[in-house]
């Protein structure tokens, strides 16, 4: 877990924020907006970035968690299902768009390219979100039968990038936000956002939370303020 700095209390647990559990492609801009929410005087969140599916079953699983936030609706709907979540409290807070990301000078600028061993990296495509972003895409696209022999499917789409960043794979499908947090890769292609479903990030708060200002933090989240943050990371506001 990603811990904020706590100011000592005679009851640590007094001053804490909330709890959140989020998919990995919010980690950078997750921490950055919670800069905001400490300087107005509240306990530092504390912050747990896996992939989705495995968050999801943290949740279910019994991890402590007041907050969620996952990738896509598939996986709060099944959090839904299992009761794990207020209902009422859930709402789309973000969505976010594909791209291939290459490293910065790499040769290779079209998946169209690839060849021999070359390696496309994305998220696992059968159950994280990114990774099925990624292959409604290249179905809708009419490319997932010619890359499918290169692709390397990686835990999460951080994982995905840091394969492109560290020359493992000549070619990644990650998320806008994903490429923008990274120095070491570059954008050679935009997918069409009409070549793959809606990328929404849903945030809700559970259903065994008991924080005072869960109910603050989220609205917080979803404030003007925050937003700008998210914008400044690749983030849009979902519609």
């Amino acid at each position: 877990m990603t811990i904020g700095a706590v100011s000592c209390a005679a009851d640590p647990d007094q001053d804490r924020g909330p709890i959140v559990l989020a998919a990995s492609s919010l980690q950078g801009a997750l921490e950055d907006a919670a800069k905001g929410w400490v300087e107005k005087g509240h306990g530092a969140p504390v912050f747990s970035f896996s992939a989705t599916p495995a968050l999801a079953r943290q949740i279910t699983g019994g991890a402590p968690a007041d907050l969620v936030i996952t990738a896509d609706a598939q996986w709060m709907d099944w959090l839904e299902q299992q009761q794990m979540l207020r209902s009422d409290t859930r709402r789309n807070f973000l969505s976010n768009r594909l791209v291939v990301v290459r490293s910065v000078g790499g040769a290779i600028t079209d998946m169209k390219n690839l060849t021999g061993n070359q390696r496309l990296a994305l998220a696992e495509p059968e159950s994280v979100p990114a990774g099925r972003y990624a292959k409604a895409a290249l179905i809708s696209l009419r490319l997932w039968d010619d890359v499918e022999p290169h692709i390397v499917p990686a835990e999460n789409v951080r994982a995905a990038l840091a394969l492109v960043e560290r020359g493992e794979a000549e070619l990644g499908i990650v998320y806008t936000s994903d490429a923008m947090a990274s120095d070491a890769v570059e954008i050679a292609q935009d997918l069409l956002p009409a070549s793959y479903p809606a990328i929404l990030y849903p945030i809700a708060i559970t259903a065994t939370s008991d924080h005072h200002e869960a109910q603050d933090f989220l609205a917080y989240l979803t404030s003007d303020e925050a937003q700008a943050v998210f914008a400044a990371r690749g983030f849009e506001k979902a519609l």
